[in-house]
């Protein structure tokens, strides 16, 4: 599962981290929600490796309602294959989701009336921007409006997550993001597996990044001495 993350690197930081040849304009977000316009990579017909606005929540060409698009933010990896809702862009429309870093919930033993769940942050230990896995689409209402739209592929959670959450974002190392975006399905699919933890850190953050409303730099601040 992945519902919350942030960016905050600056397009000419994105630019060359990701050798892009197009770059939308992006803002510093630390509360990146669903239902959101969120900075996607995809490779152009020509080969050139562009980056635009894309809406957080798939909808697949041949959806009838745009409602669905509410229950596709996340693709499990194992099923992209099979799953009607994501077969499709599976093998021909993978994209890049640069992140700074993801939230996820722990849940909290404890009493029905204090059960609580902490958020977390985690992030790549060397600071680097990763690159989520993802999948877009392109669906044409009936009266000719295209909304481009994309999702995020989970897969299961590492050894520092696992103890937080069962699943985590795809996270491509560089050397594997040419071959998300155009290689076939059976190399793309060879890339579903978790992130290795070693690379990986993650530290507990207020539970205000819990409202989609709240949007500032100590989101994702620490509330304990040391990273995790």
């Amino acid at each position: 599962m992945c519902g919350r993350y942030a960016l905050e690197a600056p397009n000419s930081r994105l630019s060359w981290r990701f050798g892009l040849d197009e770059c939308a304009a992006v803002v510093a977000r630390y509360n990146i929600a669903p239902a959101t316009d969120i900075p996607v990579i995809r490779q152009s017909p020509a080969g050139q490796r562009v980056l635009h606005l894309l809406r957080w929540g798939l909808l697949p060409h041949w959806a009838k309602d745009p409602a669905i698009a509410s229950r596709l933010i996340n693709a499990r990896g194992e099923s992209l294959a099979e799953k009607p809702a994501f077969r499709d862009a599976f093998q021909r429309r993978r994209c890049l989701i640069p992140a700074s870093g993801f939230y996820e919930w722990q849940a909290i033993a404890g009493t029905a009336a204090a059960a609580r769940k902490q958020p977390w942050y985690i992030s790549l230990s060397s600071g680097e921007t990763m690159a989520f896995g993802g999948l877009w689409e392109s669906w044409t209402a009936p009266g000719g409006d295209v909304v481009r739209s994309c999702c995020i592929v989970t897969t299961a959670a590492n050894g520092l997550l696992r103890a937080v959450h069962e699943r985590m974002p795809l996270i491509l190392a560089a050397e594997h993001w040419q071959d998300w975006l155009a290689a076939g399905v059976d190399r793309a699919g060879a890339l579903i597996q978790p992130y290795p933890e070693a690379g990986m850190q993650r530290w507990p953050v207020s539970s205000r990044v819990g409202k989609a409303s709240e949007d500032d730099p100590a989101l994702i601040v620490s509330i304990s001495s040391e990273p995790q």
